[in-house]
């Protein structure tokens, strides 16, 4: 397991995760279509919020289980948390500090949130 930091376009948001980055997930219901996502699920434990609370906005929809998080100044999505995980945290890996070899060497799953979902 490894310490990674991550962090919105502006920076003003600054998040750390604590793993092995295994497996990465797609995910195919309404909002992560629309965001575009390549998500990685850490336990809320291995997740730290270091810098920007203020800075960050909420979503919720649909059942309003799942809370996804925006930067209120660039409007980057850095991480939400899932409805069928509400003990974790999802980060987007596009705000990882990662090089696109790293990204590309981790397997991804393709998640059916659709299924889980009443809003298309």
């Amino acid at each position: 397991m490894k310490t990674y930091r991550g962090r919105c376009h502006c920076g003003q948001v600054v998040f750390e995760i604590d793993s092995a980055l295994e497996q990465f997930a797609v995910c195919n219901c309404s909002i992560c279509r629309r965001k575009g996502a390549l998500m990685h699920r850490v336990p809320a434990n291995h997740f730290r919020l270091l810098e920007g609370e203020n800075a960050l906005t909420t979503y919720q929809f649909n059942t309003g289980t799942a809370t996804h998080y925006f930067c209120r100044h660039c409007g980057i999505y850095p991480f939400h948390r899932p409805r069928v995980a509400p003990d974790a945290y999802s980060v987007n890996v596009n705000c990882l500090d990662l090089e696109p070899d790293e990204i590309a060497r981790v397997p991804v799953e393709h998640f059916d949130g659709r299924s889980f979902s009443t809003v298309d």
